[in-house]
């Protein structure tokens, strides 16, 4: 198992390489699925997020996270599974401008948005959604059950 973390703002945050790995294994362990995967997460400015954003979603804006599953044309829970699995899971972009400010604005730690940007990006890598309210019953307290696994900072 492996978090390639891309890190573009210094040290300070060296250690979400940690904690993503650490929410990576719990997500893995509580959904039962093996863990021969291995996720890139980058951190992005708002610049970036929101051309990607713009480009790949056709949404003109900020967003605080977006993920690509290499999977995205199978069952990424299924796939993941089985021998003939690509190693490579997908790709999550956390933009840390609009983390901070979320973090601010909702009265979260920095360490605890963060926290929860990847996590949700991991399960839309895995196949969960929330376009529907019964996709949101499922995908929002999962996150939350994983969060607070690892130990959840709010």
């Amino acid at each position: 198992m492996e978090v390639v973390f891309d890190n573009p703002y210094g040290k300070d945050f060296d250690w979400l390489e940690g904690r993503y790995t650490e929410i990576a294994k719990v997500a893995f362990s509580y959904l039962n699925i093996k863990e021969n995967y291995e996720v890139d997460v980058s951190l992005v400015d708002d610049e970036t997020i929101h051309q990607v954003n713009r480009d790949y979603r056709n949404v003109d804006r900020v967003t605080d996270v977006i993920s690509f599953a290499f999977n995205d044309d199978k069952d990424p829970k299924d796939q993941i599974n089985s021998l003939d699995v690509q190693k490579m899971l997908g790709e999550i972009l956390i933009c840390l401008p609009q983390a901070k400010r979320q973090a601010a604005e909702i009265g979260n730690s920095l360490e605890r948005e963060l926290s929860f940007l990847f996590t949700h990006g991991l399960l839309h890598l895995l196949g969960y959604d929330h376009m529907t309210p019964e996709d949101e019953a499922i995908m929002f307290p999962l996150q939350e059950k994983i969060l607070s696994l690892v130990g959840d900072k709010k």
